[in-house]
């Protein structure tokens, strides 16, 4: 991915993991900010309460450090590197690579959320916005 803050206000929702079943009612969503290659966010649903990351992105990938607290209680953290790409559809798929808590490698796979117009909905300073 070329251009700048590319993932900034995007919004994305798990839709598999190696990790863990994923919710195909409450999935886990993430929040994304970025600017100038620096990208950090939230994320929460299924099995996370509360959740953070922060990072770099050059090109199409995305490296990060994450922490949440699980509906278990456990505190997680760990790294993760993410591959950018683009669906037939416009919107953004985040592949990412991870180490599970017994450091076994894991993958999950996010996918931008549309609106019902079929638009990626980016949001900037309280103000919805259309495009890619």
């Amino acid at each position: 991915m070329s251009g700048s803050d590319v993932l900034d206000g995007r919004i994305f929702d798990m839709v598999s993991s190696t990790a863990s079943v994923v919710s195909g009612v409450a999935p886990t969503r993430f929040r994304y900010s970025e600017r100038d290659g620096v990208v950090w966010g939230e994320y929460r649903g299924d099995t996370v309460t509360e959740g953070r990351f922060c990072g770099s992105r050059d090109g199409d990938e995305l490296r990060v450090a994450f922490v949440h607290r699980s509906t278990t209680g456990a505190l997680v953290s760990g790294e993760a590197t993410s591959t950018i790409s683009r669906e037939a559809d416009g919107r953004l798929l985040l592949t990412e690579d991870f180490a599970g808590a017994d450091g076994s490698p894991q993958v999950s796979v996010c996918r931008e959320i549309l609106d019902g117009g079929g638009d990626a909905v980016r949001k900037r300073d309280g103000r919805a916005r259309r495009g890619a």
